[in-house]
């Protein structure tokens, strides 16, 4: 029986060997899936691996990046590796939650002549939904949105209708067209693990997209994990063991960024209005976790908490004017919190 061992007072806990051999499947995979998109999607690994993290913690990812980065076919065809259902919703001023959670209408049986009210599902009930532009549209129907991504459920005319396991909400925001919108409050860009970050291609890159946009059309990815292992894989992530000076590590990266704390960094008081909340120490760890498990081990470093902590905070901590001013943005603020925050340091 192989042991992991954590730093600390905990005692080593033993690793089930299926476990470890599921870490090792999950490694393979996450090979596999990288192969089969490689047919269609040029680049973009550090994408990839956050929304794949996303996915084995059971959360949601916004992704922001200018149009014609590829956002949709990237999300499509993750479902199609993933051999999950997969619907694309396009954000309006217009849309209303109806249009999103689905609608009761009357239903008259042939039969018996008889009438009744019967449920409609909406283009929310499918394992990855792809929610295009989610500022474009009003807050009420935002709100909706969310509340079903919070609860997993829609309740219509008093009766509640579970979405299918798993799911996932993959929202997209154009960052530098922003007439017509309506921006996501801080409260509610909480419920998103990650903000990704996506950006232009290299050169080499983008000339091999140009070569594969323009000849013949691509080989259609093939299905590598089922709706099953992805159900078993999120079970994994949330046995996976933490050392006591992990969670200490993570934690002391959300207490330093709260301006009016006595913990907080200098330069967090200077430049920040808000900290992260208690949420984000949470996503930091189960992060941590499944990066880990992409990786092929089943124990999780204080490296493993820092490579997440950009997406983390991106949409977390609140820059003020002064940062503002100095063209100081939340990454550059996250990753001096990174080069602050001692890898080794326990809370007293």
């Amino acid at each position: 029986m192989n042991t992991t061992t954590v730093a600390g007072p905990q005692k080593p806990r033993p690793a089930a060997d299926h476990d470890l051999q599921a870490v090792q499947q999950l490694k393979a995979a996450c090979a596999r899936i990288k192969a089969e998109l490689g047919k269609v999607i040029v680049g973009q690994e550090e994408v990839v691996d956050q929304v794949l993290i996303a996915i084995l913690t059971r959360s949601h990812a916004l992704l922001v990046g200018v149009p014609g980065l590829a956002k949709t076919l990237l999300v499509s065809t993750l479902a199609q590796t993933l051999a999950l259902s997969f619907k694309r919703i396009q954000f309006t001023p217009d849309l209303m939650p109806s249009d999103i959670t689905g609608t009761e209408v009357i239903y008259q049986d042939p039969a018996t002549n008889q009438r009744q009210f019967r449920f409609l599902k909406g283009p929310i009930f499918a394992h990855m939904i792809l929610a295009d532009e989610i500022n474009r549209t009003p807050p009420k129907t935002q709100a909706a949105m969310l509340e079903a991504m919070q609860e997993r459920k829609v309740t219509a005319g008093g009766a509640s209708h579970p979405l299918p396991e798993p799911f996932f909400v993959l929202a997209t925001q154009n960052p530098i067209e922003q007439e017509g919108t309506y921006p996501l409050p801080e409260a509610q860009l909480d419920r998103f693990m990650f903000m990704i970050a996506v950006d232009y291609p290299s050169d080499a890159e983008e000339l091999q997209i140009m070569k594969m946009a323009t000849g013949l059309p691509p080989a259609a990815p093939e299905a590598v994990l089922t709706q099953e292992q992805i159900l078993a894989l999120q079970q994994l992530v949330r046995r996976m063991p933490v050392a006591d000076h992990v969670y200490a590590y993570a934690q002391r990266l959300v207490r330093v960024t709260r301006p009016k704390s006595a913990e907080a960094l200098e330069f967090c008081q200077k430049w920040l209005t808000w900290g992260a909340g208690p949420r984000a120490g949470l996503n930091l760890i189960l992060a941590a976790k499944a990066r880990a498990m992409l990786r092929g081990e089943y124990y999780v470093s204080c490296g493993d908490v820092a490579a997440v902590a950009l997406p983390i905070f991106r949409h977390r901590i609140i820059p003020n004017f002064a940062a503002q001013s100095e063209a100081v943005t939340p990454d550059d603020i996250t990753r001096r919190i990174l080069d602050s925050v001692p890898r080794d340091e326990k809370l007293k």
